[in-house]
């Protein structure tokens, strides 16, 4: 099964060097023929050029971004189409069924019903309370309006992504002034505790393969900066269970804090998060887990990871030439 060839399209790959590499990594080490093939909308995407076939896409609200990934996926002979990014998520899941019919290709993307509950805050909201799991309190329009909301507060866009305009409020003043500044927020209580996130993988039929809590020691524009991977069976457990209802599929990344209460939801990404390579790294291979699987093979689940490691991100500058060619990716100058 080995000598069939497996061309994996990573969507939207931006700045997305680490993922490129542990997909082309997890190629390698199988011994597996094909491509790692990366696209999205610029030509100054830094993970563009580190795959092995880049693609320039037309933007996600062009009306035309489905029709180029079907026409990509017959011209480079794509086995899996991997989106990375928030806003592409809907569109894939309903076009899910026609891009593959079309290609052959499997697009890693969970059901439509789960990625409506997930890109909305407000849906993550009503489902998590309905299914028994912690959340901070939610304030209607009305409370607010009769001012019964307890301060601090945190204020976040109901489909927003990488920690774009969200707020810390201490005070009825600053409430206001933010409620002026965030398109359909949503506000709840602020959660104290440490935060964490939990990269899961699952099988295409729902099945978890690896769970992996991290710490998230520091961020830098909602990405993950520093963190440190641990076993937190209070975590693991709730995160099973969540799981086990919701039902996505691939890679998901789930984030919460751990408060008074207990573990404390913040939200689900039914995606690869940009910190999914320290756990991949760490032993809970994603991108090795979806080639196996493309394989035929039958994975179980496991704890097999190392624990306790710290991961340290940084930036790292390459340079083109004036025809947009890779000419080094020196990271440290000398």
């Amino acid at each position: 099964m080995k000598d069939k060839e497996i061309n994996v399209l990573i969507l939207s790959a931006g700045r997305r060097v680490e993922l490129i590499r542990c997909f082309k990594s997890a190629r390698d080490r199988l011994k597996i023929k094909g491509s790692v093939v990366a696209g999205d909308a610029s030509d100054l995407a830094p993970a563009l050029y580190f795959a092995d076939d880049p693609v320039i896409f037309p933007r996600i609200d062009s009306g035309r971004y489905t029709e180029a990934i079907i026409e990509t996926c017959l011209e480079k002979n794509i086995s899996l189409i991997v989106p990375t990014i928030d806003t592409e998520l809907l569109l894939l899941a309903k076009n899910k069924d026609r891009i593959e019919a079309e290609t052959g290709s499997r697009v890693l993307i969970s059901d439509l019903s789960v990625i409506t509950v997930c890109r909305n805050k407000i849906n993550t909201q009503h489902f998590m309370e309905e299914n028994g799991f912690k959340v901070p309190r939610m304030y209607t329009e009305d409370e607010i309006r009769e001012k019964k909301e307890r301060y601090p507060l945190f204020v976040k866009p109901i489909d927003g992504s990488s920690s774009i305009d969200t707020y810390k409020v201490e005070n009825r003043e600053k409430l206001e002034a933010v409620l002026s500044l965030v398109k359909d927020p949503m506000i709840q209580d602020y959660m104290e505790g440490e935060e964490y996130t939990i990269d899961v993988f699952l099988n295409f039929s729902s099945e978890i393969i690896t769970l992996v809590p991290r710490i998230r020691i520091a961020t830098r524009s909602g990405e993950i900066a520093k963190g440190k991977i641990v076993k937190d069976d209070e975590i693991i457990s709730d995160v099973k269970r969540l799981m086990d209802i919701l039902r996505p599929v691939g890679h998901i990344t789930v984030q919460c804090r751990k408060t008074d209460r207990g573990v404390e939801y913040i939200e689900i990404n039914p995606r690869f998060g940009g910190g999914a390579p320290m756990s991949i790294m760490a032993g809970a291979d994603s991108c090795e887990n979806l080639y196996r699987l493309l394989l035929g093979e039958e994975l179980k689940y496991n704890e097999d990871y190392e624990t306790n490691v710290t991961f340290l991100r940084y930036d790292s500058s390459v340079m083109l030439d004036e025809k947009k060619r890779l000419v080094n990716e020196k990271s440290d100058l000398v």
